[in-house]
């Protein structure tokens, strides 16, 4: 259990019924001709995600300028907020890394890595910027984690959620080590209270074996950006737990 002294959040990632998907975006992984039109192409994407049924996107564009993912990130709220109208739940929009651009362009997160700023510090400016361009109980901090010891020690220091992984092999990942595995995604769900979502190789023919290993949901790039009818995969995951 978090041991951290913020209001704890109305936890929007656990009043719901259904698996939690969200894309991570890369427009360098996008299969477009001119590589000058990225950015369209992954706004165009990001629409056609979020139109087949996932709620939560998270803009992992790591080497755009500060204002082109400023742009972006406005871009993809305003097509959460487009299909949040049609839904019961929030399409939510997170940002990775960049705090900074999450709190300016009211996005609903920010996803730390590795060597990103520390959850405490996060919480930190957060509650500088309340009342200014974020709502505290609607921002989620998540951590990606590579180990056991990692997820606990997200959970101590107040992170809202957790992607851990790589499960299965996947060249984007490669970096992190080795595949982890179900069997050690079930350890790590048993041992923290925190929504867990794998990462890493998800597919359409290992995405529920990931919830039936206890994660809430599933985060990937390749799985939304190059499935055939993701909009079918996507009404199957969401209705196995319907």
């Amino acid at each position: 259990m978090s041991t951290h002294n913020n209001p704890p959040h109305r936890d929007p990632l656990r009043a719901r019924n259904s698996p939690l998907l969200c894309y991570v975006t890369d427009r360098r992984a996008l299969r477009i001709a001119n590589p000058a039109d990225s950015l369209a192409a992954l706004t165009q994407k990001i629409e056609e995600v979020v139109a087949s049924g996932i709620d939560w996107v998270q803009i992992r564009e790591k080497d755009l300028p500060a204002r082109e993912l400023a742009s972006l990130t406005r871009q993809g709220r305003a097509i959460a907020a487009k299909y949040s109208t049609k839904r019961s739940s929030t399409v939510r929009v997170s940002v990775n890394d960049r705090l900074d651009v999450a709190i300016a362009e009211r996005a609903t997160g920010v996803h730390l890595g590795e060597n990103s700023l520390p959850v405490e510090e996060v919480n930190r400016l957060l509650r500088l910027a309340s009342g200014k361009r974020v709502t505290p109980e609607e921002f989620l901090t998540g951590v990606s984690c590579h180990s056991l010891e990692s997820a606990q020690q997200a959970e101590r220091d107040g992170a809202d959620y957790i992607f851990f992984g790589p499960i299965f092999a996947t060249p984007s990942k490669a970096g992190f080590g080795p595949p982890q595995g179900l069997e050690r995604l079930a350890q790590v769900c048993r041992a923290v209270k925190l929504p867990v979502l794998a990462i890493g190789g998800i597919a359409p023919d290992n995405a529920e074996s990931c919830m039936l290993a206890g994660a809430d949901g599933v985060a990937a790039i390749r799985f939304f950006q190059v499935t055939p009818h993701v909009d079918q995969i996507v009404a199957k995951l969401m209705g196995q737990s319907g």
